[in-house]
């Protein structure tokens, strides 16, 4: 189920109402039937494979809790939960990838030889969750986490609707608590949660989908875009996905938090940071966590030199890569990405530059640098092939021109026109206002001056209440969450 259809829209409050209304005892059977339903409405086939995930994660990690003094044992079921999990990643998201590399190569060579290919459809969600139950298996065998006993609870947190499908990815010990907790009709989190509803709508629907029409447009017809329509595009790719991302995060936080249930912020204001370090402090905090955590700190990270800290950036950011998608595309943004950590960490760029530039003009220059650093990464995120990104960056980088025809000609291949343009700014100028408005935890009004605001908030509320229903509308075959794919 898509969160941008009217589908959804009749789902969340009939699942919230009930919810309510239901005794503690009787709301994580509500739920978990809610977060089948809510898989299985596309393609009900596919429910059989997160039950296969969720029953062999479980026994392991109760097998893991009753043999913890016999390491072996422990290490055994470690191993079986985590190639169950990857076994089936790889064969649904990864195996058609490879085959098809190994013909085109053989073919290339001039080789006989081709590769079966399965042709099996990508389970939606299945790098979430998948992630998410080989955290509780891992966090279970280090001694961090207690297995859970009761399977319904651990069912519920391995499908629980508002985060099973695009994140965040949720730890055990942050998310298991909170579902088997007695929660009260709290009205400070009812508004907190449509707030952020609102908010992720917004993102995504007036202002995601509004910026990728304007992307398509130059991506469609990419040999002949002139650069600065490559670069503004790059720039509006940038926005959009953003906008997706956050924008579902906002909305599955609160989903959540209309049933008392907070989740954890997942961006921080990606495109203010002033390093690529920083960013990924900031832009999807729960996957940077889970790479940091079961993949960069085993490998040794920063503690044992800059050669194997390299190296764990490399690792990290090429396997950051190919979960985001099965193409080599992904791969180089990886690496991308990777480059800049590693140019960052030799030359220690935050402890030699950040002093010398620690003020206001010295901030915003630092933003603008980075940003411009992020259009080719977008670039490389965006592109649907190897071939098509060769054709972006030639025509990047030499299809440049200068007056009034050119930027006429930039503005028809983006397809803006005046208002469009100003609808743009408009968007972008929003998006301010809302950072401050869909904060995750904000105080009671006590004050007449905290009422005031909240009253001022409750007409900005109507307003972006208004543009959200507009859209939906508008775009009813409006393009998925681009993390749906993932």
């Amino acid at each position: 189920m898509n969160f941008n259809s009217g589908a959804f829209l009749l789902f969340l409050p009939a699942v919230t109402a009930v919810y309510w209304l239901l005794p503690h005892r009787g709301r994580r059977y509500w739920l978990l039937a809610a977060s089948y339903f809510f898989y299985m409405y596309a393609n009900p086939a596919l429910i059989l494979l997160l039950l296969a995930s969720t029953a062999v994660d479980y026994c392991c990690g109760r097998g893991i809790e009753r043999f913890r003094g016999r390491r072996w044992v422990m290490r055994l079921l470690l191993l079986v939960s985590v190639c169950v999990n990857l076994g089936l990643l790889f064969t649904f998201k990864y195996f058609d990838f490879f085959a098809g590399t190994v013909n085109s190569l053989c073919a290339a060579a001039g080789l006989p030889y081709r590769a079966p290919e399965l042709g099996l459809i990508l389970p939606v969600g299945i790098s979430f969750y998948t992630f998410q139950t080989m955290s509780y298996t891992i966090d279970v065998y280090r001694g961090d986490f207690r297995a859970e006993e009761d399977f319904v609870t651990f069912a519920l947190y391995v499908t629980y609707f508002p985060q099973l499908v695009a994140g965040p990815i949720e730890s055990p010990g942050s998310l298991l608590p909170q579902l088997k907790a007695e929660h009260r009709l709290c009205w400070d989190d009812f508004t907190a949660g449509v707030r952020l509803l609102l908010c992720g709508f917004f993102r995504k629907c007036v202002v995601a989908d509004f910026c990728g029409i304007f992307v398509n447009a130059v991506f469609s017809a990419a040999e002949a875009a002139g650069s600065l329509a490559i670069f503004c595009a790059g720039a509006l790719f940038c926005i959009q996905m953003y906008c997706d991302f956050a924008g579902y995060s906002e909305i599955a936080a609160g989903a959540a938090r209309l049933m008392g249930v907070r989740l954890m912020r997942n961006f921080d204001r990606p495109y203010l940071s002033q390093s690529y370090t920083e960013f990924f402090r900031r832009w999807h905090i729960s996957l940077n966590r889970w790479f940091t955590s079961y993949v960069y700190i085993p490998l040794g990270g920063g503690r044992r030199g800059k050669g194997r800290k390299i190296l764990s950036i490399l690792v990290v950011f090429t396997l950051c890569g190919l979960w985001h998608g099965a193409r080599w595309t992904y791969v180089l943004w990886g690496l991308y990405a990777a480059f800049w950590l590693c140019v960052e960490s030799l030359l220690d760029v935050k402890k030699r530059f950040g002093p010398r530039w620690d003020c206001p003009l010295g901030r915003l220059a630092r933003r603008s640098v980075m940003f411009l650093i992020f259009v080719p990464a977008a670039l490389l995120f965006r592109a649907e092939s190897v071939g098509q990104l060769g054709v972006i960056f030639r025509r990047l980088f030499t299809a440049w021109g200068f007056g009034g025809a050119y930027l006429q000609e930039t503005l028809d291949q983006l397809g803006l026109s005046v208002p469009s343009l100003v609808q743009l700014v408009l968007c972008i100028v929003a998006m301010a206002k809302l950072y401050a408005w869909g904060q995750y935890d904000l105080p009671a009004a006590k004050t007449d001056s905290q009422s005031a605001a909240r009253l001022s908030s409750c007409v900005y509320l109507a307003a972006v209440s208004a543009l959200c229903w507009l859209a939906l509308l508008q775009t009813q075959d409006a393009a998925i969450f681009a993390y749906f794919q993932f």
